[in-house]
């Protein structure tokens, strides 16, 4: 994983110098800005890896930095990390339903941070298995990536869709969050991470699959399970 290039897009000087040298420590290639504007233009230019975002840039705010590059082409697969601050769980919200595949909120541990880096990396990397579940008018069909509902597409972030797929393929048995933050996100056990995180997942997720929604059962106090029946 070294050698890959991540675009950090943040304003405040501090945290630009923190996570860049560590990152750098880390033997990844860090390209900076820290204004909106020119964020957009080395992320369409370089097409790196990677991109943590601020949320609260000038010129351009991260939302909307998120949404282009997930709906241009040449883009759409770059992961993307929100830097949030505490407060801001609406701007989180949105930011994975725009497709952003995870958040990291301020103030948080360099080493926190570099281990989200790597776990979302990793997970891009992985090939997905060539295969289509099925479970009602749901129809995940894992060679396109794509979500299904009574036969049309439907509109599905790129984390949301392998949180469905990870349900769909574990046979009704119930997931921890912790076994999904493993599994969808690629979190080590040893990192504390919020699993808050899974639980906003799975709320956009029931919207986007309407009358299906009852499909994803809370398991009060555990975690999830799918309904197949």
């Amino acid at each position: 994983m070294a050698s890959e290039t991540i675009l950090l897009i943040e304003d405040e000087k501090n945290i630009l110098e923190l996570v860049k040298y560590n990152l750098e420590q880390e033997g990844f290639r860090v390209l900076t800005a820290t204004k909106g504007n020119a964020g957009l233009e080395t992320a369409l230019k370089e097409k790196p890896a990677l991109v943590l975002l601020d949320l609260m840039l000038p010129e351009i705010n991260g939302l909307e930095i998120c949404k282009t590059l997930k709906q241009t082409e040449k883009t759409r697969r770059i992961p993307i990390i929100m830097l949030t601050a505490k407060g801001t769980e609406s701007d989180k919200v949105v930011g994975l339903e725009l497709g952003a595949d995870d958040y990291i909120t301020k103030p948080f541990s360099p080493r926190e941070l570099v281990a989200r880096i790597k776990a979302v990396l990793r997970r891009s990397q992985e090939k997905a298995p060539e295969e289509i579940l099925r479970s009602g008018t749901i129809e995940l069909d894992v060679t396109k990536h794509e979500l299904r509902l009574k036969g049309k597409p439907a509109e599905i972030t790129a984390k949301e869709f392998e949180l469905l797929r990870v349900l769909m393929s574990s046979k009704e048995r119930v997931l921890t969050r912790e076994v999904l933050l493993s599994k969808v996100w690629g979190y080590e056990n040893s990192v504390n991470i919020e699993t808050r995180t899974v639980d906003m997942h799975v709320g956009q997720l029931r919207k986007k699959l309407g009358k299906e929604a009852d499909r994803i059962v809370t398991v009060k106090s555990v975690g999830y399970r799918f309904d197949g029946e």
